[in-house]
């Protein structure tokens, strides 16, 4: 039985507190990021054909290194949400409509803690329903309020259940629904179960976990950082910091901006390069590299390969990243100085730091960029081309 997941996470989650460093699914957890963990046991499960991801339309490069280290052909190309979860819904639905898969699961990206059983318990339903989803029961008293938030009343609990995904449907009934509801105007859905629900199809409700808990507020992302440091000190084991340094040089050329750290600058020159020569991520790149005593951006993107020509110098931080995550390892902190009279800085410096965390998957309070001048000494003083220096703190297995 052919069986797609599709991934929702194209919403901004503002409430999570990280719109300054983008939505709360890409935000740092642990080694990873919220939407990486939330995708991964999907892809590890035996059952699953195809992992399909919705991302918002602003969101490539954000995807790209949330999933670099997701190494699977079940995982394809993301597509564009709309301005509604539901919207969003409908258009990964249709995305995969062409494999044809008899089910398919939903489930929201920022559900970081999805288990394999639940998974498993989710699909098992679909063989005698057209419809289930992971729930559980509400243990907690429910009070129903005025809005003076006052008690109005005491809600019955017996036979309520706390909605969670994946919820997992027959996959052209769901996908009917989907349509239906969108040509009839409704858009007022909390969840797809209610779309089904809608249309006339029973859901079966199957065992979750307490632990499958959404990320929505500030809070919950605390929790769920210190319950990933929870896991990863029970089972990774002695790790060890390791320090290395970078060093790049590159010298002006005609042309009209730079790119530093990821960031193109309006400046009177570019800098000359095989690829797009950004200095700072080409020195934070070997520092990395140092780090794991790994060589140097030379030895794996070496000048004379016409496929680096021009290329995105974040590119080769991401595998670089890469490689720290195949050791077992995790960065813990980059630092990186550019050294010039001119572009200033300054006014980029954030946009830096962020486009770095992007590639690195890290929080931004773990990336430093700073810049100097050299008092007019030297080829940066004469404003002959741009060097940057960098340093990278890795964690690896002892």
């Amino acid at each position: 039985m052919p069986i797609a997941v599709l991934i929702v996470a194209a919403g901004r989650g503002t409430r999570a507190g990280t719109a300054d460093r983008g939505p709360k699914q890409y935000a740092a957890l642990g080694r990873s990021t919220v939407l990486a963990e939330a995708v991964r046991p999907f892809l590890e499960h035996h059952r699953v054909d195809t992992v399909q991801v919705v991302i918002h339309a602003d969101d490539g490069e954000r995807y790209e290194s949330a999933t670099a280290a997701l190494d699977s052909a079940r995982l394809v190309r993301p597509v564009t949400g709309g301005p509604t979860r539901q919207a969003s819904v409908l258009a990964g639905l249709e995305a995969i409509a062409e494999r044809s898969p008899r089910c398919v699961l939903i489930h929201d990206a920022a559900r970081p803690f999805v288990d394999a059983a639940t998974i498993s318990r989710v699909i098992e339903a679909l063989d005698s329903h057209p419809a289930a989803l992971a729930a559980v029961p509400i243990a907690d008293t429910v009070k129903r309020a005025t809005e003076a938030l006052l008690v109005a009343e005491t809600v019955d609990r017996a036979g309520l259940w706390q909605a969670q995904t994946p919820q997992g449907f027959r996959f052209a009934e769901i996908l009917a629904a989907h349509r239906a509801a969108a040509h009839a105007g409704r858009m007022d859905f909390t969840d797809d179960a209610s779309i089904a629900e809608w249309a006339g199809h029973s859901t079966a409700l199957v065992t979750g976990s307490p632990d499958n808990t959404k990320i929505t507020t500030a809070e919950d992302l605390v929790r769920a950082r210190r319950m990933t440091e929870g896991q990863l000190q029970q089972t990774l084991p002695m790790m060890e910091p390791r320090t290395g340094t970078g060093f790049d040089v590159h010298r002006f050329a005609p042309g009209d901006s730079v790119w530093l750290c990821g960031v193109e600058i309006p400046h009177v020159a570019r800098l000359d390069g095989h690829s797009d020569a950004d200095v700072g991520l080409h020195a934070l790149t070997d520092a990395i590299l140092g780090a794991l005593g790994d060589g140097d951006i030379g030895q794996h993107f070496p000048p004379s390969d016409m496929q680096w020509k021009g290329a995105a110098s974040r590119v080769f931080l991401a595998d670089a990243a890469r490689r720290v995550a195949e050791r077992g390892g995790r960065i813990a902190n980059v630092d990186v100085t550019i050294l010039c009279e001119a572009p200033k800085i300054s006014t980029h410096r954030d946009a830096m730091r962020a486009a770095i965390a992007r590639v690195l998957a890290l929080d931004m309070s773990r990336v430093g960029v700073k810049a100097t001048t050299t008092e007019g000494l030297g080829f940066t003083g004469r404003r002959e081309g741009i060097a940057a220096m960098a340093s990278a703190t890795i964690m690896l297995p002892a």
